[in-house]
């Protein structure tokens, strides 16, 4: 997973964040083992911003991808997820490793469903 890491940390000088300097790296890891890359990207309608983990999912997806293996994040101080980034990475991947960066290293390994136990998903819509 050290490519997934590198990856998230690179993807960090690519952030837009004018706003808030909070630079997020996101990589996710298909399961054939390509390493796709997102950062953050700020927009003066703060709702219109995108975290680096949507990025880098969305552009998996977009690429054709539709199963995936792991996911690394990056900020400058070892920051985890937000709650929509936590329903985001569970829709779309299930329960995989999360691996936490900060600008340099590994901080810590978790997984999407500890950092969102009980989940809205597809079942509670039948």
């Amino acid at each position: 997973m050290t490519k997934l890491i590198q990856t998230a940390i690179q993807m960090r000088d690519m952030a837009r964040a004018p706003y808030s300097n909070y630079k997020v790296g996101a990589a996710v890891e298909t399961i054939d083992g390509k390493i796709v890359g997102g950062c953050n990207v700020e927009n003066a309608s703060y709702p219109l911003s995108n975290c680096a983990e949507q990025t880098a999912l969305f552009t998996a997806i977009a690429a054709g991808h539709s199963k995936f293996k792991g996911l690394a994040v990056s900020t400058e101080n070892g920051g985890s997820p937000c709650g929509a980034c936590r329903q985001v990475i569970w829709e779309l991947c299930g329960n995989i490793p999360v691996l936490i960066c900060d600008e340099n290293e590994l901080v810590s390994e978790t997984t999407s469903a500890a950092l969102l136990p009980k989940p809205f998903d597809e079942s509670k819509l039948k």
